[in-house]
């Protein structure tokens, strides 16, 4: 169980903290432009898969479903779910408010992420009892 546990950190930690990245790495998307509908898509996937500041997190934060996969294999869905979700919510805030992404944590977003962090843990000590 206490592989599943580091597992379940681990999906977190790789979703939640490329999040930020992810969302960096689309600045100037929206000055693609093409004059019809498929060309619009086929411009805006060749910008992103040309862009290495979007692929590298990207590819990471599939790994972290690969992991995801693993963790549901061997933990409990009831709480595979929740514990990596929320871990990710909590790992996006913290890295986006690092790399000023997102707005800086105020004392709001601080108790939110303990309350996450806190959850998680109670949620993993209750199933490993």
């Amino acid at each position: 169980m206490l592989e599943s546990l580091g597992l379940l950190v681990m999906t977190g930690v790789l979703w939640g903290c490329t999040n930020p990245f992810i969302k960096q790495g689309t600045k100037g998307l929206r000055s693609v432009k093409s004059e019809t509908y498929l060309g619009q898509a086929y411009a805006e996937i060749v910008f992103l898969l040309t862009n290495w500041r979007y692929v590298v997190p990207f590819l990471v934060n599939q790994c972290g479903s690969l992991m995801y996969l693993l963790v549901v294999q061997r933990a409990p869905l009831s709480l595979a779910v929740p514990a990596t979700n929320g871990l990710a919510f909590a790992f996006t805030a913290i890295t986006g408010a690092a790399v000023g992404t997102e707005e800086p944590l105020d004392r709001g977003s601080i108790l939110g992420v303990a309350f996450i962090v806190i959850g998680t843990a109670l949620c993993c000590w209750d199933k490993t009892q």
